[in-house]
């Protein structure tokens, strides 16, 4: 599987932490970019598998927000390659405004605060589309090891976020094991529904 490489459009010190945080515990790259100008260069040099955009910086009529928009709704694999995806990030006093035009044009996003496992499934379901993850990061079988090393990961990243606004209040920073396996058993009738077509679009 190719490296899973994420961009992302943040000038939010805390709200920057807490992302990569989340996200390296997963043990994808992740580069974060605090200026729009500098955001977008990196974007069309490198070979990115997703970008997360903080619509705080972009706007919602900017000529990058257009740019990200048409990339969002491209195409998810071309050539059998996979391309890469965007997912807006919605800053609470920009959500009046701004979600009415995303949900319009049908453009992933999530809506700040959240909890760190509904903005991964989030992450999880765009690299599926692409195919850049063959499959969700919450069913695959994780052993002792892996399992401590992901909760320590989460717990760091859980006193980051502690005092801000990034996520929605957890008693900590990762998934109870009653909170796992309901996720996994909602992730499993997720597949059985795409598998026979039941699945909404």
């Amino acid at each position: 599987m190719a490296e899973i490489t994420i961009l992302i459009f943040d000038d939010d010190v805390t709200s920057q932490r807490a992302l990569q945080s989340v996200l390296d515990s997963e043990g994808w790259t992740v580069r974060v970019v605090p200026l729009l100008r500098d955001a977008m260069k990196e974007l069309a040099q490198g070979n990115w598998s997703l970008v997360i955009a903080n619509l705080a910086m972009t706007g919602i009529d900017s000529p990058e927000f257009i740019l990200l928009s048409e990339l969002a709704l491209s195409p998810p694999v071309r050539e059998g390659k996979p391309r890469v995806r965007i997912l807006f990030m919605v800053p609470e006093l920009l959500a009046g405004q701004a979600l009415p035009i995303l949900e319009s044009a049908h453009l992933p996003y999530v809506s700040k605060p959240f909890h760190f496992h509904d903005f991964l499934q989030k992450v999880s379901d765009l690299l599926i589309d692409s195919r850049a993850l063959p499959k969700s990061i919450r069913t695959t079988s994780f052993g002792f090891e892996e399992n401590n090393r992901r909760k320590k990961a989460d717990r760091r990243a859980g006193k980051e976020r502690r005092g801000t606004e990034m996520f929605a209040s957890r008693e900590d920073y990762y998934m109870t094991d009653e909170e796992l396996a309901e996720f996994e058993k909602s992730e499993k009738e997720e597949a059985k529904k795409r598998k026979t077509g039941d699945h909404p679009v």
